[in-house]
């Protein structure tokens, strides 16, 4: 009988049987399935099995957390349900089987504007800093701004306005690059396509509707002119002419004879397409991008913007659950460079705000729930500084009311906010720092909005989840006699803690540490709420920290056993020191993805390690290009017979030398 026998024979009952399961695989802490349908699984049935420290959906899979152990269940899973376990790309393309066509659009355009996302929101920051030092008269009675009576800060004005240039004017070249990466095309082709629609020997895109039709440069070809029209800023052109390039491509590269594809491909594809984007695909996409950005701003300027207003704000967190909202980072980015500026992006992080609140509230109401904490904290803040997901999916789905809560605050917030006519200069940071990208005449009526989306979802939930959670998911007892003893014994527990603490205080430092353990890589390291992956920052593995590497090669931080490695994908090892201390070590996020390429393991299951001992080794540039972060956590799975383990991040730490984890 297999170690996980009975929770093997559980989950494949809770999850809907065999004939529910389309594909399944496994990373190294996560089962990851497929589902025929989803709705068949029975989420707290199965978040109930000894074995699973939770779940949650993302991109079309259903995944339950298993931990270190993840290989020896998904084993015992498969054989006793008599199913083949496929490859993580085979269960993602099976993932992309269940989305219809718009899902699969939305996704597409997540994944085209992800990478692009920090340099917008950088841009955005640094155009508000700029208002703030140059636009805004705040000397001499109101008729100075501090670059108008300082030297230093006029040419830091003029000197930030390089990046902001290259962000927005420059922004179609990091469109058409992030197209030919998603597609799988050749890179450096999408960079110089975007180029060529922002050269400098073109009319500038902003400074076409103020120049005369006569004025504007053409090439003469004799038989035909084309209008040299640059497309800084435009968002759907450059969208267009990416795919242009890469269905060339591939075309290309489908019937040329291997021979002479190094340079038939890139010349065929290349040229044609410049010539199309600039005569075809440009102009077509310079006017849907037009008409969308109009249709949203007049619509929101109508007799009707507090209408249009209230059902964005309403709407936007399913919209976030279903991925559809990444098509507002394209409409955002074509408002900013249409309207100087956009009315929508303030509603997005009142949104975000608004969702925070409502897990605010169900920790206030949690607060004696200490599982339940673990997750509401850290979803909390991460939410309100811009993250949603672990806020939607670990805490406001789950319960349903908080979610709905956040989503009336929501709606109300953005009314008031398209009611002052809120504008930001560009995507910013989507929760309560987002009022740094807002235009400063714009600051009060944005912070009422923000008081709005604070206090009514969080007054909402209070009132609802008192009446709504049982007494076990508020961590109480069931009577009201039981919660009177259980008050006063965690009065006496609380008093007696207090006095081993005084104890212990004078008695100076009769309780030593006894073990450490050091970092495993060079770098800065961080706190792992602070890591962009929730199963990590809610702590669902355990507890940690995360170092962001300067170096390449993982060493042990102990003198351990290795207990489980990723053979297939190199990302990831467990190790189990003397005293059953279980740690995991994780390069990366979501770099299981890269099937092992950029990954090097020296280690194998069973093998005796000392610390400082190469366990991994990666390539930093490979990660990037796949689009996954660096950072690199190290969480304990298990104490064995350790006690208070203790985590400590903020430092600069030296690979196998600088003590990360404490424990006696």
């Amino acid at each position: 009988m297999g170690k996980y026998r009975d929770d093997v024979e559980q989950l494949l009952k809770l999850i809907g049987g065999k004939e529910n399961i389309q594909a399944v695989s496994h990373c190294m802490t996560r089962m990851r399935f497929v589902l025929v349908d989803p709705k068949k699984a029975d989420e707290k049935a199965i978040e109930s099995i000894p074995s699973v420290k939770g779940t949650f959906t993302q991109a079309g899979q259903y995944q339950v957390i298993i931990g270190n152990d993840v290989a020896v269940f998904y084993n015992e899973f498969t054989a006793y349900a008599g199913i083949e376990g496929v490859s993580k790309d085979a269960v993602k393309a099976a993932a992309k089987t269940g989305q219809n066509p718009v899902q699969r659009v939305m996704g597409a355009l997540g994944e085209i504007f992800a990478p692009l996302i920090p340099a917008l929101i950088c841009g955005g920051l640094i155009l508000g800093f700029r208002n703030v030092i140059g636009e805004i008269n705040f000397f001499a009675g109101g008729t100075q701004s501090l670059a108008d009576i300082s030297q230093f800060w006029a040419g830091l004005y003029d000197f930030l306005w390089l990046i902001g240039e290259a962000v927005f004017h420059m922004l179609p070249v990091g469109i058409v690059w992030s197209i030919t990466k998603k597609m799988g095309t050749t890179q450096i082709l999408g960079i110089i396509l975007g180029l060529t629609l922002v050269s400098p020997q073109l009319l500038n895109g902003f400074s076409v509707a103020s120049t005369p039709a006569a004025d504007i440069p053409v090439w003469d070809f004799g038989f035909a002119q084309v209008q040299m029209i640059g497309y800084q800023g435009q968002v759907i052109s450059a969208m267009l002419a990416g795919f242009v390039l890469v269905f060339l491509e591939k075309f290309f590269k489908k019937h040329c004879p291997e021979v002479v594809s190094m340079i038939v491909v890139p010349f065929c594809s290349l040229v044609p397409a410049v010539v199309i984007a600039h005569t075809v695909v440009g102009p077509i996409g310079w006017r849907i991008g037009d008409a969308l950005a109009n249709v949203v701003y007049n619509g929101l300027f109508s007799s009707f913007g507090w209408l249009f207003a209230g059902v964005f704000g309403l709407l936007y967190a399913p919209l976030v659950m279903t991925g559809l909202h990444h098509m507002t980072n394209a409409i955002d980015s074509q408002l900013v460079n249409t309207y100087d500026g956009t009315i929508l992006w303030p509603m997005i992080a009142l949104s975000n705000i608004a969702q925070g609140s409502s897990v605010l509230a169900m920790s206030v109401l949690q607060k004696k729930n200490e599982r339940a904490q673990q997750v509401n904290v850290p979803a909390c803040i991460s939410c309100y500084l811009g993250v949603t997901e672990p806020a939607l999916f670990g805490v406001n789905l789950k319960y349903g009311f908080p979610l709905v809560c956040g989503m009336i605050g929501s709606c109300i917030a953005a009314m008031v906010s398209v009611g002052f006519g809120v504008q930001a200069f560009s995507i910013g940071v989507g929760g309560l720092p987002g009022i740094l990208s807002i235009k400063t005449p714009y600051y009060l009526p944005f912070l009422a909005a923000m008081a709005i989306a604070v206090v009514v979802p969080f007054v909402l939930t209070l009132i609802v989840g008192s009446r709504k959670l049982t007494a076990a998911e508020r961590g109480k007892t069931d009577s009201a006699a039981a919660g009177t003893d259980s008050s006063a014994a965690e009065q006496i527990e609380e008093n007696g803690s207090q006095s081993v603490q005084a104890e212990n205080a004078s008695a100076g430092n009769e309780t030593e540490l006894t073990g450490e353990i050091k970092s495993v890589l060079s770098g800065r390291v961080i706190p792992i709420e602070e890591v962009d992956d929730h199963v990590f920052s809610q702590r669902i593995m355990g507890d940690g920290v995360a170092i962001e590497p300067e170096d390449t090669v993982v060493k042990a931080p102990a003198d351990a056993t290795v207990t489980v490695v990723m053979k297939e994908s190199g990302h990831a090892c467990g190790l189990t020191l003397a005293n059953g201390l279980e740690l995991l070590i994780h390069v990366g996020i979501d770099t299981v993805d890269m099937n092992g390429d950029g990954f090097q393991l020296f280690v194998d299951e069973g093998q005796k390690v000392r610390t400082g001992d190469p366990l991994i080794q990666f390539d930093p540039e490979k990660i990037k290009a796949a689009g996954h972060p660096l950072t690199t956590m190290l969480i304990v799975t298990g104490e064995g017979s350790a006690k208070n383990v203790a985590m400590h991040s903020g430092v600069e730490a030296k690979a196998a030398e600088t003590t990360v984890i404490t424990y006696e």
